[in-house]
């Protein structure tokens, strides 16, 4: 029998070998197998005389293979209890080649479901399994996986059933393409008044998934923003929804669950380095993880650790994350939009017409937490400031313009797809931007010229015209002009918080 071992998003297709032999009564598994693989066999033993199945009176062993790979997962017991029944029995159904079984069993016979059912089957396509005997509850998840004939079994007794009968039909045979996530948009960028140049780099980040810092004093609204940029994202594609699925199931114990709207990832920040990254044992991934596809809220960001900030290098630049432990390296994908908050201060108002009370030392120490590393990799910062309080009670923008952000946003969004696949603006790397993004030479001017006032790094200057693009894309341009630049230009960081 096969089974599919999974270790993060690494796979390993597991062998399992079943003997039987005179001697007295006794199960044993062999493989390197956990406390929990272990006490299958009990839950096994249970399970067959709950179900009205013989149990073999012999001395039983079974094989884990590879056997040097350490295997912690209950998935195994269903693989495990079907190699026991095939032992002594033809099962006229069975293809042992090309058949896998997962499910934990549980003490009445039933099939439970085990998390990462996606990253299973899609492992187990691609080393030539064409069948999947899955519990019922991991069906709706499993659908995601494209060309897939799977089998939703609920108890052993009908996976009996099922491998002893003359013709079987399987549950379903998945076509990912028919699957869409059917979301509406809370549309709350109008319930913010005031704040257009916000509202702008708001629809310039949706746009071209570049990462955004929010700044200023507090109560001006930069959490509403950051909010409202989450609705302001398109809908995901049916693979995103596949690879988000599969995540969250890594992590979560609601294995029937599909994720079909982008994910909203908000940590509070005393949130420990391990909750923000993953990790534990066994490892589990952490909110950059869970952020896949999505976005990525960090409200307060000088308030979250030093460490933790430092973390966010590597996915912001790479949109994945490896966790290395003594005994194994797991890699998640964190390929998420970041929004960020920060007070100008410790005690929010320096520059503005309150008093501070923060202290030269206080305010540098304070602006320090963001290193220029982290500045470098965040395209677009913006000073979000006071709002009139006459302009609270105002009217609020119409239904129709909000809408018309969203098909702009889209329009945007399908230029990107057309010129460049699935790759957002904000993810090219340096050859595909000196590729497509076509400057005028006016535009490669002031650009160059500004970048040497501005002592922009190399990351920054590409940066800047990965932004000038999505502005052309907003403008239905095929090529990036002086304005675009002009515009990108100024969402660089001001000088003072240059590191």
């Amino acid at each position: 029998m096969r089974s599919i071992l999974q270790r993060g998003t690494n796979t390993y297709i597991i062998d399992i070998e079943c003997t039987l032999a005179n001697g007295l009564p006794s199960m044993s598994i062999v493989g390197l197998g956990s406390k929990a693989v272990t006490e299958s066999r009990e839950r096994i033993r249970s399970a067959f005389a709950q179900s009205g199945l013989t149990f073999p009176k012999k001395r039983i062993t079974v094989n884990l293979a590879p056997a040097d790979v350490p295997k912690e997962s209950t998935s195994f017991d269903l693989a495990i209890a079907t190699a026991i029944m095939a032992v002594d029995t033809t099962f006229t159904q069975l293809q042992a080649e090309t058949d896998a079984f997962i499910g934990e069993v549980g003490l009445d016979g039933s099939i439970r479901p085990v998390r990462g059912i996606i990253g299973q089957i899609i492992a187990g396509k691609k080393k030539g399994i064409r069948r999947f005997f899955v519990p019922a509850g991991n069906i709706r998840q499993a659908c995601l996986v494209p060309e897939t004939i799977l089998f939703g079994v609920k108890s052993i007794r009908e996976l009996y059933t099922i491998l002893s009968s003359e013709t079987v039909q399987p549950s379903a045979t998945t076509n990912v393409a028919k699957l869409s996530a059917n979301t509406a948009s809370k549309n709350t960028l109008h319930e913010i008044q005031g704040q257009e140049q916000a509202k702008r780099a708001l629809i310039i980040a949706a746009a071209g998934r570049h990462n955004i810092l929010l700044s200023g004093p507090p109560g001006t609204g930069k959490t509403m923003l950051a909010k409202a940029l989450h609705s302001l994202l398109p809908p995901m594609s049916s693979p995103e929804m596949l690879s988000v699925t599969h995540v969250h199931s890594l992590a979560q114990t609601n294995f029937e669950d599909l994720v079909a709207e982008r994910p909203f990832r908000a940590p509070h920040h005393s949130a420990s380095q391990k909750a923000i990254v993953g990790g534990g044992s066994p490892v589990r991934p952490g909110e950059m993880s869970l952020a896949h596809h999505g976005l990525l809220l960090m409200d307060e960001l000088p308030e979250f650790g030093r460490a933790t900030i430092e973390v966010l290098r590597q996915p912001l630049e790479d949109q994945a994350i490896n966790i290395a432990r003594a005994n194994e390296t797991v890699s998640y994908p964190a390929d998420f939009l970041l929004v960020a908050t920060c007070n100008p201060c410790p005690c929010g108002y320096y520059g503005t017409d309150k008093a501070c009370s923060c202290t030269p030392h206080s305010i540098n120490r304070y602006k320090q937490k963001i290193s220029g590393p982290i500045i470098d990799r965040i395209d677009l910062h913006v000073s979000v400031h006071t709002v009139e309080h006459s302009l609270l009670l105002a009217k609020v923008p119409s239904v129709e313009t909000v809408a018309s952000h969203h098909k702009k946003i889209a329009a945007a969004c399908e230029r990107q797809r057309s010129r460049q696949g699935a790759v957002p603006n904000a993810r090219l790397n340096n050859q595909e931007v000196r590729s497509l993004s076509r400057l005028t030479v006016d535009a490669e001017q002031l650009l160059t010229a500004a970048a040497s006032r501005m002592g922009l790094s190399a990351r920054s200057f590409m940066r800047t015209i990965k932004v000038a693009r999505t502005i052309a894309d907003l403008d239905d341009d095929p090529m990036i002009r002086n304005a675009h630049i002009a515009e990108a230009l100024q969402y660089r960081p001001p000088s003072d918080i240059q590191h």
